[in-house]
């Protein structure tokens, strides 16, 4: 099996997930912002091309405003950019919409996309799913991203309960779930990340629940 062909993508780690109603519960955002961190350095040691993504709306918007605070990257994300990251700029879930990430990533040869960052609930889901069809293998670091609270008119659940429920999903199909150490000890062998299917994983769902 040949190695992976990585890139790590840092998603929306922006001012707006520390604090008010987006502020990140679970994993503890400090904690998440750590393996980030982690993530990043590990990378920029070992060569990974690396991506930063912020999430972007016209000014006067309610979140996540041109010029805003809160549209910020945070600072310990900030001060390790380079000027050799691809930055990108979205307005909806997927980093792969409306730019050239795409043709960046197949130009540098990347067959394996890393994703850490905000929200487990939105943008990491929807990367990781819109991915798929694209062709690029899809890893995420499930210590280094973070979901919120929430609730509405079809039920409430936790952070905890939605980040959780969501890795499993991600890993029965769409993606390799793993930690930042178990990843960095992979980047280090040139290994992929395992991977679930979603065969097993029915089986084994539904041996639990029997």
């Amino acid at each position: 099996m040949s190695s992976p062909r990585r890139a790590l993508i840092v998603i929306d780690v922006q001012q707006e997930y520390f604090e008010g109603p987006l502020a990140i519960h679970y994993p503890p955002r400090d904690e998440s912002l750590a393996r980030i961190v982690d993530a990043i350095d590990t990378a920029a040691s070992q060569g990974v091309p690396i991506v930063v993504v912020r999430h972007e709306y016209p000014e006067g918007a309610p979140v996540f405003a041109a010029g805003s605070e809160g549209a910020r990257l945070h600072p310990e994300v900030e001060s390790r950019r380079g000027a050799d990251w691809k930055q990108v700029t979205k307005n909806v879930a997927s980093v792969f919409a409306g730019n050239d990430l795409t043709d960046w990533l197949r130009q540098n040869d990347v067959d394996t996309v890393t994703l850490v960052g905000y929200m487990t609930n939105n943008c990491i889901l929807g990367s990781a799913a819109a991915a798929e069809p694209l062709g690029f293998t899809v890893e995420v670091l499930r210590d280094a991203s973070g979901a919120i609270h929430l609730s509405n008119e079809a039920g409430t659940v936790s952070a905890q309960q939605l980040h959780e429920a969501l890795m499993t999903l991600l890993h029965s199909n769409y993606a390799a779930t793993t930690t930042t150490d178990a990843w960095r000890t992979a980047l280090g062998a040139g290994d992929p990340v395992s991977k679930g299917d979603l065969g097993t994983s029915a089986v084994q769902g539904l041996a639990a629940h029997s």
